[in-house]
């Protein structure tokens, strides 16, 4: 039986939701190759496709130089990379895909399947995508989870299995759990509850991302937590919850509750930074990149759990033969390490935490992943210094995060109907 839903059954008639952009250690050597072949790889440039948070120069760099072929990289906000998938496939090889996103790109035939075999590491990758757990339990179903999204029956289908098979979707990239960034300077007061980002405490001084597929998520979380509004599952909520939770949204902001809704990277960061702002949606980078100015941000955990997100690394259909193979390579070579202990700096998680510990020092691994105190200074992939010797990471270790999952970032079946109402919300 496939996993089918309303969404997947309309995929032709989702405008809406290509119109929201509105809205270390060691190398990978070249192995397996016929000698021609792995003489002309040198020719091969592999186009990495995807956000800002995780399309990054130095991934592309080191890789170009660990494989002995080119990988570049290509910027694209979320609605530009389903834009780029459905109308322009060939002007990309990997497409750095949210779990979300395969939802559209999928049951479109812009990717083929991953044959599981030539993963090097599958079975060291994290069972948060490969089986649905985590530290042996089930990992919540409300939401996009990268477990029910990865898996088709064969390289050409246009689907998405109801449990594991040889093929996947997609290879599992980063990911994170993600809750609210907060100035602990100024709020005046403890942060506890996703609730705290609509308390009349904070009028002003808060922001929400202007993504209608995250940004609803984070005010659905707010509102059930301050008892507001309940929802049968915050996943994949009605469209009367969308319009309750819409409805919520345009009294605050006329009410001047929110000072901005931000819809880049540096805007988030400018307005914690300068401190108009004081708690808003965030994302881990972005806190680091306030940490670096020497501001102090905190990535606040709070009783609710976190919003949890995933990527995944889909090889687009048109890749064959040589170009194929090395785009097999840079999947392997992905979860290998060096990309591990780069994001983790940047506070996301690899898909292989083994590798990515192991590109880490003692003092990173044990601040990063174990939930124990810095014994020297920590600093962002790019040196700056982000904390000091004792400092402990936000929201402990890597299991105690992921363990807090509540639900996770999701294109809903009523997501027509949400860019509509969010819309709304932007115009009020």
């Amino acid at each position: 039986m496939k996993k089918t839903g309303r969404l997947l059954d309309r995929t032709i008639s989702r405008r809406a939701v290509l119109k929201g952009g509105a809205a270390i250690a060691g190398s990978t050597a070249i192995t397996g190759f016929p000698m021609v072949w792995a003489q002309n790889l040198k020719d091969v440039t592999i186009m990495h496709t995807g956000m800002s948070y995780s399309t990054l120069p130095d991934i592309a760099r080191q890789a170009s130089a660990d494989l002995g072929f080119k990988v570049e990289m290509s910027v694209v906000d979320h609605p530009g990379l389903l834009n780029r998938l459905v109308q322009d496939p060939k002007s990309l090889d990997i497409a750095d895909l949210e779990i979300w996103q395969s939802k559209v790109a999928v049951p479109q035939g812009a990717l083929q399947g991953v044959e599981i075999a030539k993963i090097k590491n599958w079975g060291e990758l994290t069972p948060l995508y490969t089986e649905g757990t985590f530290a042996g339990k089930e990992a919540s179903r409300q939401g996009d989870s990268p477990f029910e999204f990865i898996y088709r029956d064969g390289k050409d289908s246009n689907g998405f299995a109801s449990g594991k098979t040889d093929w996947a979707n997609f290879c599992p990239g980063v990911y994170n759990a993600d809750t609210l960034g907060i100035r602990p300077d100024l709020t005046g007061r403890a942060i506890t509850t996703w609730a705290d980002l609509i308390s009349p405490d904070f009028k002003g001084k808060t922001a929400i991302q202007n993504i209608p597929t995250n940004g609803i998520m984070d005010a659905m979380m707010a509102f059930e937590a301050a008892g507001m509004l309940t929802y049968g599952d915050k996943g994949n909520p009605t469209q009367d919850e969308l319009s309750a939770t819409i409805a919520k949204l345009i009294e605050l902001k006329k009410d001047g509750h929110f000072r901005a809704l931000w819809n880049t990277f540096d805007e988030s960061v400018n307005l914690m930074a300068s401190g108009e702002v004081v708690i808003q949606s965030m994302w881990s980078p972005a806190v680091t990149a306030v940490q670096t100015q020497g501001v102090k941000c905190v990535y606040q955990p709070l009783k609710e759990g976190y919003r949890g997100w995933g990527n995944g690394l889909g090889l687009l259909s048109h890749l064959e033969g040589l170009k194929l193979d090395a785009a097999y390579e840079y999947l392997n070579w992905y979860n290998s390490g060096w990309v591990g202990g780069f994001i983790a700096k940047q506070g996301y998680y690899s898909a292989n935490p083994t590798t990515a510990m192991a590109a880490l020092t003692e003092n990173e691994r044990g601040f990063f992943y174990e939930g124990k105190a810095a014994t020297a200074d920590i600093t962002a992939p790019t040196g700056e210094k982000t904390n000091s010797a004792g400092d402990l990471r936000d929201g402990g270790s890597y299991e105690e995060r992921f363990a807090q999952v509540a639900v996770w970032n999701n294109l809903m079946d009523e997501a027509e109907f949400l860019y509509a109402k969010w819309n709304e919300f932007n115009a009020a």
